[in-house]
């Protein structure tokens, strides 16, 4: 996905979600100690990491990158946040503090990073942030924020990819079910990402540019009882100038399609086929409705066939349909029958190329089974368990201290797993003779870079196993410099970050 400047200008100016107040009190707290003390200046660097791969898998994929370096860009307290934190530190603060406060940017920050989008593991530092201790220490909640929610969905946005194969189209559908306005922006933004196709997120395409999609709700179909509240009641053909009186052409195909597919009128409702006539004439070119609010079988399908017929003798192209109930395989082989019976039938070859939606609470289970059973289904909507994750509801990534005055700072602690290892370090990916990626090797940042073609020895990290010796054919350095100085890094733009996930 690009971004262009005209969508990040849009972003930064109506999606500014992470000023610098938007942390935690201790944070400020311990700015103000360290300001006390004099050590605020002193250079130090933390590490960004997560401890265990989510979803009981073996690997994430790391979101974020692109809001934190806004964030960074822009970290700048106003007078109006410096007079409230004045109001919420305790009394005896020195007002010397928040000048200091009023002047600080990130101007001495330099921000390593793994690419976005890239694969990523348990323990592995994603970000290193260094500079000068009070402001990198101010950062540490807000980055975490950008960070935790943003891989989260979109490694489950990848194992839904994963289920649901390379070829069927994804959709994801989950604003209304999100943790909030930009919970559900975030979730468009990263679930396009971790490799759906389209959102129904009308403002993340517009902030975005992702492919948004959408046709009707069961609402739609229930707010009509019958074809005299279709208006106008004529169409005109593609590539005609009379207007065609279209509900007479529309009963007459219904009655053929009965007829032909042995459908019993009496159980047909009429107010479905208003709404599936009235959206037609609306957008004939864009026919895609809901068929199960009634029956699939005894109204919908038939109902939809009859419309979609008419569009086809008046030259214009029905999309297809959804599916949002029941058993979506079995329907969804039923649909395609009648569709091919149809196109034959009546010599129609759009019916050939209609898609089949399905919706109906799919998690990634379910995602999978559809590629265990036989369906047609071409497009899957994925919401709540998309969006919400369900299966597991953070990713846990932390941001720990590893460097202060260039002296290594380690933490112990009476959890194992929570030790952190100290020093500065440096991130490589390692891969064999044929392409294929199989080992990230963590190093502390002054030893020699590991060398294609040359032998060395590593421990896995937070194992017991013993001493493993690797030769990789190819080695890559997944950090990068990517802000200094206050300015993002040349190559690393807002504006010009491309994220990929195959």
């Amino acid at each position: 996905m690009n971004l262009t400047p005209a969508i990040i200008n849009r972003q930064g100016e109506m999606f500014g979600r992470a000023p610098p107040l938007l942390t935690d009190l201790y944070q400020f707290t311990m700015a103000y100690a360290y300001w006390r003390a004099g050590r605020h200046q002193e250079p130090a660097v933390f590490e960004l990491f997560f401890r265990d791969d989510p979803f009981g898998g073996a690997f994430s994929l790391f979101a974020g990158l692109h809001d934190c370096l806004l964030f960074l860009r822009s970290f700048r307290f106003t007078d109006e946040d410096v007079e409230f934190l004045r109001s919420v530190l305790p009394p005896v603060t020195d007002p010397a503090f928040f000048q200091f406060l009023r002047g600080l940017d990130c101007s001495g920050v330099t921000l390593r990073s793994i690419p976005e989008g890239t694969v990523v593991f348990a323990r592995v530092p994603l970000m290193e942030v260094a500079g000068p201790l009070a402001v990198v220490q101010l950062l540490e909640t807000s980055l975490l924020c950008l960070v935790n929610y943003a891989s989260l969905v979109c490694s489950n946005a990848a194992r839904f990819r994963l289920a649901a194969g390379p070829k069927r189209k994804l959709l994801e559908m989950g604003l209304r079910r999100a943790q909030g306005p930009d919970g559900g922006l975030t979730a468009s933004r990263y679930t396009h990402v971790g490799g759906f196709d389209l959102t129904s997120n009308v403002q993340a395409g517009f902030l975005f540019g992702i492919p948004v999609a959408g046709t009707m709700a069961h609402s739609y179909v229930t707010s009509f009882t019958s074809l005299a509240e279709v208006r106008p009641q004529t169409l005109v053909a593609l590539n005609g100038a009379d207007p065609v009186d279209i509900i007479s052409l529309t009963k007459d195909w219904l009655s053929r399609v009965c007829e032909f597919l042995g459908g019993e009128p009496g159980k047909i409702c009429e107010g479905e086929l208003a709404a599936f006539l009235s959206y037609a004439i609306a957008y004939p070119q864009n026919f895609l409705p809901v068929i199960d609010s009634y029956s699939v079988g005894c109204s919908g399908l038939l109902n939809f066939c009859a419309v979609a017929l008419v569009l086809c003798e008046l030259d214009y192209r029905p999309v297809g349909v959804r599916l949002d109930s029941g058993d979506l395989c079995r329907q969804s082989l039923d649909v395609r029958r009648v569709f091919r019976l149809c196109g034959e039938h009546f010599s129609v070859s759009a019916f050939d190329s209609l898609i089949i939606v399905g919706t109906n609470n799919i998690t990634e289970q379910s995602m999978a089974e559809l590629n265990n059973k036989e369906n047609e289904i071409d497009v899957v909507g994925v919401g709540t368990h998309l969006v919400t994750c369900t299966r597991q509801p953070s990713l846990g990534c932390v941001y720990k201290l590893v460097e202060v005055r260039g002296i290594p700072r380690m933490k112990i602690s009476e959890d194992p797993e929570k030790s952190t290892v100290p020093g500065r370090k440096a991130v490589y990916r390692l891969v064999d003779a044929e392409g294929r990626p199989f080992l990230d090797l963590v190093c502390l940042a002054v030893e020699s870079p590991p060398e294609a073609g040359v032998s060395l020895s590593c421990y896995p990290l937070m194992c017991d196993s013993s001493l493993v010796s690797v030769t990789p054919a190819q080695v890559t350095c997944l950090r990068q410099e990517v802000f200094t100085k206050g300015q993002v890094r040349t190559g690393c733009d807002c504006a010009q970050i491309t994220v990929a996930v195959s």
